[in-house]
């Protein structure tokens, strides 16, 4: 259960790391205005407060493992948001950054 609430909570801070910065990408290289820019703001800061529900309690742990959480994430977003297509090595590095957040956070420790 702890595994799930973590991949959840990750999957969480994808959404509003991702999100927030796609709106704020928008609202300024785009043009779609202030408003779009506010809310990605709030979204990263909510992002800001996901990370602190993580069962582990090592913050350098938690953002290291993020990392490859938020590379994969990314390539998705950008497959749905913008029609973006990854090529075979962006595949290849995402899933050599989930293994790494495998490792990293699942890993037994002693």
């Amino acid at each position: 259960m702890t595994v799930l609430r973590s991949l959840l909570l990750f999957a969480l801070a994808a959404l509003a790391e991702i999100g927030g910065a796609w709106l704020v990408w928008q609202g300024w290289r785009e043009h779609r205005g202030v408003l779009w820019i506010a809310a990605g703001i709030v979204a990263l800061g909510a992002y800001g407060f996901v990370a602190t529900f993580q069962p582990d309690a090592h913050f350098g742990r938690i953002l290291a493992a993020y990392g490859g959480i938020f590379v994969a994430g990314s390539l998705v977003w950008g497959m749905v948001a913008d029609k973006f297509r990854p090529d075979r090595f962006d595949l290849i590095g995402a899933a050599l950054c989930l293994a790494g957040v495998a490792v990293i956070m699942y890993a037994p420790r002693g």
